[in-house]
């Protein structure tokens, strides 16, 4: 596997945000690069923009002036195709248009040299489809890379069906070479970081759709709990809701409709309103300047308790035992099935199942269940879901409780796995699909998802440290409430916990 030499030539073309990220990588990864765009004046634009930016960093000290200008002297524009005959490798970073894109790379295969590498940044279209019209479709494959092209890490490798490996390969080398972190990918509709991601945003919708909780607190208990750096709705808010909304209608009708992409309503809504987010001024919040932000709801403060009784042993959970040890509150342990008893209240890790139904169906009384944390030893938030008999002397205790450790407690109608053991088991389903499909290896995946989208664990990764049986648990559970294929656990799931294996190791 061999990376692109230094000397080899380098041509982008489109001269809007990715495709002058993209010339800059290249550039600053020591290539000469052309870039091109049908707009006149505009390759030159994205090189003084380039020039711009690195002009701050050498203000602020974080490039020496002598690289700068070795890399804008690697960097010119390109008047015309035909400039780009002796290139090693050709970007394409234009509109997100089959047609067009196929059109480009017919005339690019008339005009490059037969080694010359065609790629694409496509972030949804099919690269088995944008070769297809070529008489030599095995030099095509995708390159993804994330915005800002210059900043984020993930690059995804993506093999068309007649995508020659030694092709692939040479990309992979390649950005690997630029400082980037490749993945190898195969062309299905949304790769690895567009597809797997879905359930993300997917979930917190449903949940406002449902009354489960607000926009500030949902999002706030995928950040204090969670350990995203931030909630579905100011993320999508940052994204744009046409934006994001339009990949997920992609993923949706690429898939024949399969539920589990399903568009929703509320974001339709919000984009039907041209309310896009941050770049429209309004979106699930307010950027209008001095508007306030929403604060998450928490449970008011509440005596903490001396004693506490664990019965056995609380699995993913057990962190948060010795946390409320090191707080003070004596701890009795007994055996039992994994709970808290605070007086008369009963607290229990979610399985997946509703309050109300797990205390009628194990016969508990004042039975509160309270959601998953990517670290019970640093979380500062959790959502708790209280069965219908909990009188108000209940959420005190466990607010109490919660708050001791230093815990805000933010209570959610009474929903099928919470909030971030909800999330966190769909996008493992997800992702597991991924891998049994061959879409991506568990390790590529794990790191698409880290270094794409900034997640603080690839959702295989966490899966295996709550256990493949508590995701397939949540996942049957949430089926079974819903009765929706939207929420069939993975073949690849129930085949690991049968067999008692893990994704990694």
């Amino acid at each position: 596997m061999t990376a692109l030499h230094k000397d080899a030539a380098i041509a982008v073309i489109g001269a809007g945000a990715m495709g002058a990220g993209i010339a800059q990588v290249a550039a600053q990864a020591g290539h000469p690069v052309a870039l091109f765009d049908t707009r006149e004046g505009a390759a030159a634009q994205a090189i003084a923009g380039i020039a711009r930016q690195l002009g701050k960093r050498v203000e602020a000290g974080k490039l020496d002036a002598a690289e700068r200008d070795a890399v804008l002297a690697r960097l010119s524009p390109a008047a015309r195709l035909e400039d780009l005959e002796g290139s090693a490798l050709v970007v394409e970073a234009i509109v997100e248009n089959l047609q067009v894109k196929r059109e480009l790379f017919e005339k690019l295969e008339a005009i490059c040299g037969d080694d010359c590498i065609l790629a694409s940044n496509t972030s949804s279209l099919s690269i088995t489809s944008l070769a297809a019209t070529l008489q030599r479709p095995e030099r095509v494959a995708g390159l993804h890379f994330f915005n800002p092209a210059p900043v984020m890490a993930l690059v995804e490798i993506v093999a068309g069906l007649a995508s020659d490996k030694a092709v692939v390969d040479c990309l992979y080398a390649t950005a690997k070479a630029w400082g980037k972190k490749p993945v190898h990918t195969k062309s299905t509709p949304g790769f690895i970081v567009n597809r797997v991601a879905r359930p993300f945003y997917a979930e917190s919708l449903r949940l406002l759709q449902e009354g489960a909780g607000d926009c500030a607190s949902l999002d706030a208990l995928l950040r204090d709990a969670g350990g995203f750096r931030m909630g579905a709705f100011e993320l999508t808010d940052l994204i744009g809701h046409d934006v994001n909304y339009a990949v997920t209608c992609s993923v949706f009708d690429a898939y024949y409709g399969d539920f589990r992409f399903q568009p929703s309503l509320i974001q339709k809504e919000l984009v039907d309103a041209g309310r896009f987010g941050r770049k429209s001024g309004r979106g699930f919040y307010d950027y209008a300047e001095g508007a306030e932000r929403p604060a998450p709801q928490s449970l008011p403060a509440a005596a903490k308790p001396a004693c506490v009784v664990v019965e056995g042993d609380l699995g993913p959970a057990s962190a948060l035992v010795e946390r409320l040890e090191a707080a003070g509150i004596e701890i009795v342990r007994r055996d039992g099935a994994g709970l808290i008893r605070v007086g008369e209240a009963v607290l229990a890790l979610s399985d997946g199942r509703m309050a109300a139904e797990r205390a009628r169906d194990e016969g508990l009384r004042n039975l509160a269940l309270f959601d998953l944390a990517l670290d019970y030893s640093k979380a500062t938030r959790l959502a708790v879901a209280f069965a219908a008999d909990c009188d108000a002397s209940t959420r005190e205790a466990v607010a109490g409780l919660l708050q001791a450790a230093g815990i805000s407690v933010t209570a959610v109608t009474d929903s099928p796995a919470l909030v971030v053991l909800r999330t966190v088991a769909m996008l493992a389903n997800e992702a597991a699909d991924a891998v049994l499909q061959g879409v991506g290896s568990a390790s590529d995946i794990d790191l698409a998802m880290c270094a794409g989208v900034n997640y603080p664990k690839g959702p295989l990764a966490w899966a295996d440290a709550i256990g493949v049986g508590t995701v397939l648990t949540a996942l049957d559970h949430l089926q079974r409430s819903y009765g929706e294929d939207r929420y069939r656990p993975s073949l690849l799931l129930r085949r690991l916990h049968c067999a008692g294996e893990r994704f990694h190791g």
